[in-house]
């Protein structure tokens, strides 16, 4: 039997995912209704640059064993006024004043929408006058633009977060708060389908130490996650733990030494654990940076840092976590997130057990934004009746398969290296648009995937090139000591 037409879709989030998923629904010009609720007060997603200092971590047990994002208790009679909710919701962005992307702007943008060509000083004094990397701020009025074209932004509720997204009968039930300054207000609307798109970088996981949250209520602020750095000059003189071996915590770590901001050398833990697979291990190479195998226990009396070699590091001020994210989704508590992922999506995007529940970003590092672009006609092909799916079980021989292949974590998120087949599979699903109506796939394009690695090129030698000044710095400063002793 066939299922009703869908002529109501729920968007959430307005970040990049949310902002090209808006596009790609309206131009399928078959929807009555298109919400989008977007918790933070403008549209950018992790690209927002907040003003506020972050808020202190607390409840280290519940950011180790993944359970921190908790729901919100619902009124039993809706709609609703409550005080106003002071439970912490992670919405804080990661982004610090200097921050630039660290992938090539090809890559990361909308096939039919170019980044601007906006350029900083600092970026061209490190890669050129051709330098491919762009400053935050270039990023989130890119993602705001593509919402307040075509009076995209007349569909956006801004500080509204789903509470609760649940199917009743053939609808979606979506339980809504929105926070005013002195209360929230809660009411439900009702839709035939739901497209996520909140992204999974918001809520930290700090792996479990002992001492750690003894630490941290000595000093509160002296244990952060990288999503709340906001810039070296909070740790001038500061003895600095950098926990983590990947890009968060390779970019902080060379920050403070090379700019000589901490008290040097910089600590990072990374001996034992695997560098990026994109960028490589060589910011941490740095000679100002002291490379350590993982941390056993902290002491919060002396601030000694214990590490499992046996050896210490005392009078730590600071330690900052760089160790990623836990994947959250406190507004759909039916369905299960399953090692970081969540299971039963297929082609990262279609919910098996319900077409009219789809994912846009349930992905892994690489070529992000065109892959959302992808995932977001698809979405909108699949509720517009469109697209060409196909049977459950062959939905979950993909899924099973792939499992197979790369395991039932975060691995299976990641469609490197399989770039070109993946876009051209969901283009297929997708189909052309019908009648000029429908937003157009390209076929996918090897120069995208040659920029992106090209990008991590002239980051590495970037490195390299610093690194070796630093060395040869040291060196002349040894010399000069040398000299002046006799």
């Amino acid at each position: 039997m066939s299922r009703p037409p869908i002529k109501r879709v729920a968007v959430i989030g307005a970040g990049p995912a949310g902002a090209i998923a808006i596009d790609a629904l309206a131009q399928e010009k078959t929807f009555d209704i298109i919400r989008v609720f977007e918790r933070r007060e403008e549209a950018g997603g992790c690209w927002i640059g907040d003003k506020a200092r972050p808020p202190t971590l607390t409840n280290f047990p519940s950011l180790a064993n993944r359970t921190a994002d908790t729901p919100l208790p619902i009124p039993p009679k809706l709609p609703a006024q409550t005080p106003k909710s002071d439970r912490p919701r992670f919405t804080e962005s990661s982004v610090y004043p200097y921050l630039e992307t660290n992938v090539d702007h090809l890559p990361m943008s909308f096939s039919q929408e170019p980044i601007p060509a906006d350029k900083t000083d600092k970026s061209i004094a490190l890669h050129g006058p051709k330098t491919p990397f762009r400053h935050w701020t270039v990023m989130q009025r890119y993602i705001k633009s593509l919402i307040e074209r075509n009076n995209y932004e007349d569909l956006v509720s801004y500080n509204t977060t789903v509470e609760l997204a649940e199917k009743v009968g053939t609808e979606w039930k979506l339980v809504l708060r929105k926070e005013g300054k002195e209360k929230d207000y809660w009411w439900t609307e009702y839709f035939d389908a739901v497209v996520v798109a909140s992204g999974h970088y918001w809520v930290p996981y700090i792996p479990a130490i002992d001492g750690l949250d003894e630490f941290e209520k000595g000093r509160p602020g002296s244990v952060i996650h990288s999503k709340h750095f906001r810039g070296r000059g909070y740790f001038k003189n500061k003895r600095v733990v950098v926990v983590g071996a990947s890009v968060s915590a390779a970019d902080i770590a060379y920050d403070l030494a090379h700019s000589k901001t901490a008290d040097l050398p910089v600590h990072t833990i990374t001996i034992g654990h695997a560098a990026n697979g994109y960028f490589g291990g060589g910011a941490f190479e740095h000679p100002r940076i002291q490379q350590h195998p993982s941390i056993k226990s902290v002491c919060p009396t002396t601030r000694t840092v214990h590490l499992a070699d046996g050896k210490s590091i005392p009078n730590v001020d600071s330690i900052i976590f760089g160790t990623g994210y836990t994947w959250t989704m406190p507004f759909l508590p039916n369905v299960e997130i399953r090692n970081n992922r969540v299971p039963e999506l297929y082609q990262h995007v279609v919910y098996q057990r319900d077409p009219t529940l789809l994912f846009v970003g349930a992905v892994g590092a690489g070529l992000t934004f065109k892959i959302f672009e992808w995932q977001a006609v698809l979405a909108a092909r699949v509720l517009a009746g469109r697209a060409n799916l196909p049977s459950v079980e062959v939905m979950k021989e993909w899924e099973e398969k792939r499992i197979k292949d790369r395991g039932d974590g975060v691995k299976f998120t990641l469609v490197f290296p399989d770039f070109e087949e993946y876009f051209e599979d969901v283009r297929r699903l997708a189909g052309e648009p019908e009648n000029g109506v429908g937003r157009r796939l390209p076929k996918f394009q090897r120069e995208w995937f040659r920029a992106f690695m090209d990008g991590h090129e002239l980051r590495k030698d970037m490195w390299r090139r610093l690194n070796k000044e630093a060395r040869e710095e040291g060196e002349q400063r040894e010399k000069g000591a040398v000299k002046a002793k006799l």
